[in-house]
Parts: structure tokens; sequence; C-alpha cells
């Protein structure tokens, strides 16, 4: 269940980092709110994976969903572009994840 509570922490590391985007530099109301929300969310959520997993597994995992994520999310919804070494390298990341998720 840890991993889920530190899965959706994740993601909503992904929304606060979109969102900050968005807020030109806290002058818009409504993508800063999101931003903090997205923020004390996703570290809530840490917290209680936190509970049970360990610390360095778990912030390892925790920031590669949120990189990954925003990675996703900047190339298919808001058109950047990526180099096929810059795949490559967010692909290792998705390994690494995936690596520590199964040794844990």
């Amino acid at each position: 269940m840890q991993w889920v509570v530190l899965f959706f922490a994740g993601l909503c590391e992904v929304l606060w980092a979109v969102a900050l985007k968005y807020t030109e530099g806290f002058t818009r109301l409504y993508p800063s709110i999101v931003t903090v929300f997205g923020m004390m969310a996703s570290f809530l959520l840490l917290s209680r994976a936190l509970r049970t997993l360990p610390l360095g597994i778990a912030y390892s995992v925790w920031t590669g969903i949120g990189t990954v994520g925003t990675v996703l999310v900047g190339v298919l919804m808001l058109g950047e572009t990526m180099s096929l070494a810059q795949m490559l390298c967010v692909g290792c990341i998705v390994v690494g994840i995936v690596g520590l998720r199964a040794l844990t």
C-alpha cells in the first residue's frame, strides 16, 4: 500500500511542477494555488510512505516519478522536444525506479 501512496506523491509532484510553469512568478492566482496544493499533497503523501519505506529508496522513487512524469507532460502536452540521448537518459531513470521497487 505504501508504494501506491508513494506513486500518488510522485504524481502530485508532477502536478505542482507543471502548474509552477503557469504561475508567472506566483502572480497568477489559480496556478499558484494548484502549485502550493500539489506541493503540500506531495510532501504529505511522501511522509506517509516514509512510515514504512526506507528513506533513500522512497525519496529516489518519488523524485524519479516526478522527473519522468514532468518530462512526459512536457513532451506529450506542451510540445517540448527531446533528443534521442535525452530519451535514453529518461529511460535510465525509469529502469532505476523499477529496479528500486523490484529490489525493495
